[in-house]
Parts: structure tokens; sequence; C-alpha cells
């Protein structure tokens, strides 16, 4: 006569090794995934963009920055994209944004002049920029009310 499981002698890890096996699997998993979840950094970003145009925008941004206006750019966004501009928690209450279409139409400006290039850069100080050989462009203020972080949305223009 055959013994139901429940009625045999043996311990249950002998009478069924693959869940035994199974169960030391998963807790192994569960284990490992736990610890890379606690390795893994809080992300740093901290001053967002989203772009809710239709167009792809080229973006660069400006804050004050040891004693000084820093401008740093571009970063190209497509419609319904976000990008971090700003990696590190915000010290400055302001920052200054400036986008532009690839073809050059101002998607956002303001009334704060700084200076941009072409090409990538990152330039400090914001006058006399086109005697030092750059560009000039209004960059539009961002009040972040002194908060950690902040997202800017850029809607289409009117």
């Amino acid at each position: 006569m055959i013994q139901p499981a429940a009625f045999s002698k043996k311990p249950l890890h002998l009478r069924q090794p693959w869940r035994a096996l199974l169960s030391r699997v998963f807790m192994t998993l569960l284990t490992a995934l736990t610890s890379v979840f606690a390795m893994v950094p809080a992300a740093h970003a901290q001053f967002q963009v989203c772009n809710q145009t239709f167009d792809v925008v080229n973006l660069a941004v400006g804050s004050f920055v040891r004693s000084a206006f820093e401008t740093t750019g571009w970063w190209t966004i497509g419609p319904n994209q976000c990008v971090f501009l700003i990696e590190n928690q915000l010290d400055a209450r302001y920052v200054y944004v400036f986008a532009q279409d690839v073809f050059g139409r101002i998607i956002l400006s303001g009334a704060t002049p700084m200076c941009i290039a072409p090409d990538r850069f990152t330039i400090r100080g914001e006058s006399d920029c086109l005697v030092r050989g750059f560009l000039e462009a209004r960059f539009h203020e961002v009040d972040t009310l002194r908060s950690e972080r902040w997202t800017l949305f850029l809607s289409p223009p009117p």
C-alpha cells in the first residue's frame, strides 16, 4: 500500500528534494536582488526641462557658480521628452534657460543677457559676449523658490 505524503515517515526535504532546492534558489535570488537595489545610488539630477512642443529643441542653462555666472549648452531634446540640465542639488535660487529649435527660432527667452556659442560650450561670465567671441542670448529666469528639485515645462510658442 502506498502512503500519502502527509503520512510518510520521511522528512519533507527528503520526500520532495526539488522543493528545498527551489526554496534555496528563491531565497538566494531575493537576497541578491535586495542587495543590488540597496547599492543603487539615488538620482542626483535636480533641474529638469520637459519639452511639450512639437519641435526638437536645443537648450542652454545659466547659473551662478562660484562668484560668476556660467552658461552651458547645448542639450538637444525631442518632443515630449525631458532632460536633466543640472545634476547636483540646486544651490542657487535662480536658474536661467534659453531654448531654440533646430532652425534657430527662439522657443524660450527672457530678459537676462548671457553668452552662448554655436557648438557645445561652457562660458564663465555674462558680460562682453561679442568682444570675447561669443553670441549673446536673452535667458529666461526661473525662480526655483530655493527648492532642491525643479521641472520646467516648455510649451509651444503662441
